[in-house]
């Protein structure tokens, strides 16, 4: 069963949360993150992204960027952007985008539980993007950015939040300039904590759906501290690791499309007549084919749009990971035809999230005379049982909107 604790966070002074709140680290670019930072001289990104007050030519993996990252956060807290609670607390983070909201608690998950299975991956994760994530963790002695994890929450956690909103005000409010809605509430009753913890204590299984790479640089990092304190009780904060935890069917999980620069030396009459064995062709003219449901997906090749059908017997007969729509795409047009083996490295692919419109992977796919497909979104429930059947996904398989944003809750590990 899950433990999910308070903490006293480190967080911003109620006026500066909008200008500190800032987009994960990993889908902003170093150029992105400067333009960014020069404007904005509380983004968390001065954090996150520390190469930004660098110069252009420093490493991203150079000792100066970590250093300098841990700089920023404690000029951040010295100067009173970021205050830490004076007690544990646990905290409601509701988002919103296009008027439907998703509403979580914010808490601290225990690295045991990752170890044992409680906290379930679905995916593989890089060593060379840990490696990053655990040197800023452990240099800057906090944990920066929340892993996106959730569960089946409840009926009592969800009416707690939800008498919480009513009666109490909202510590943050603020819309950004995406167009997300973000509010904030500190739960510090300590009959509400205490009925929190006890709720998730009798939660079986809590699953990653966002930041595998945050979360086992975290673990690494719990498991380092032990080592340098053998004498640790299990109590002290390096033991748990940042989380927000929402309902599993409050999220939305975005398709994640792909494009190809090119078509591996064919043409584009011989590459569409080599998908007629493994789907049902039907040409889209005029209109972007976004595909309505499972099994089915767009593609972009040439100038039109085509609507792609898998034949029954491509899937009926795989497991839970052969039947997603991005295994079908990889195992009977990726590798085989177009050549991509494996697209964690292969260079001629590219991943785009499902919050870009239709038109934008054409023009990509223009660009270099190449295909683009989309996707149909993966099913929440599908990334549950994968993960506990212990399986895992291929790449970039989820795309979740909207974005958590970080330095709006920053857990402290001494």
């Amino acid at each position: 069963m899950a433990v999910f604790q308070a903490f006293r966070a480190l967080r911003p002074i109620p006026e500066k949360a909008s200008s500190v709140a800032a987009l994960p680290y990993d889908v902003v670019t170093r150029e992105e993150a400067k333009l960014i930072g020069d404007k904005n001289p509380d983004s968390f990104l001065h954090v996150d992204r520390p190469e930004m007050d660098l110069p252009d030519e420093t490493d991203l993996y150079d000792a100066k960027v970590y250093d300098k990252a841990r700089e920023n956060l404690q000029n951040m807290e010295r100067n009173g952007i970021l205050k830490q609670d004076e007690t544990p607390c646990y905290y409601i983070y509701e988002l919103t985008r296009n008027g439907r909201s998703q509403t979580g608690l914010v808490g601290c998950c225990s690295i045991d539980d990752y170890m044992n299975g409680v906290v379930k991956k679905h995916e593989l994760t890089r060593e060379d993007k840990e490696q990053d994530r655990i040197r800023h963790v452990d240099t800057c002695d906090a944990n920066t950015g929340p892993i996106f994890l959730a569960c089946r929450y409840p009926q009592e956690l969800l009416d707690l939040m939800e008498e919480w909103k009513a009666s109490h005000d909202a510590v943050y409010d603020f819309t950004a300039d995406d167009g997300i809605g973000h509010r904030a509430w500190v739960i510090d009753g300590e009959k509400e904590k205490a009925t929190i913890a006890q709720q998730f204590g009798e939660i079986p299984s809590i699953y990653i759906a966002d930041g595998h790479h945050r979360a086992a640089s975290a673990v690494k990092v719990g498991m380092k501290r032990r080592q340098e304190h053998p004498d640790y009780d299990g109590t002290e904060e390096f033991n748990y690791f940042l989380s927000v935890v929402f309902p599993y069917d409050q999220l939305t999980i975005l398709a994640y499309n792909r494009v190809v620069k090119d078509l591996h030396g064919m043409d584009e009459h011989a590459f569409i007549a080599s998908l007629k064995f493994n789907f049902e062709l039907m040409i889209m003219p005029g209109f972007p084919c976004k595909p309505v449901e499972k099994h089915c997906m767009g593609m972009y090749v040439g100038g039109n749009w085509y609507h792609l059908k898998a034949w029954d017997d491509v899937y009926a007969k795989k497991d839970i990971v052969g039947q997603l729509d991005v295994s079908i795409l990889q195992e009977k047009v990726l590798s085989p035809i177009l050549g991509i083996g494996d697209p964690r490295t292969d260079q001629r692919i590219r991943f785009v999230g499902g919050s870009h419109k239709l038109s934008e992977l054409a023009q990509i796919a223009d660009s270099t005379g190449g295909v683009a497909f989309a996707m149909f979104p993966t099913a929440m429930e599908d990334l549950m049982q994968i993960a506990d059947e212990s399986k895992l996904m291929p790449p970039k398989s989820t795309w979740f909107e909207p974005k958590l944003r970080s330095g709006l809750f920053i857990h402290k590990l001494s």
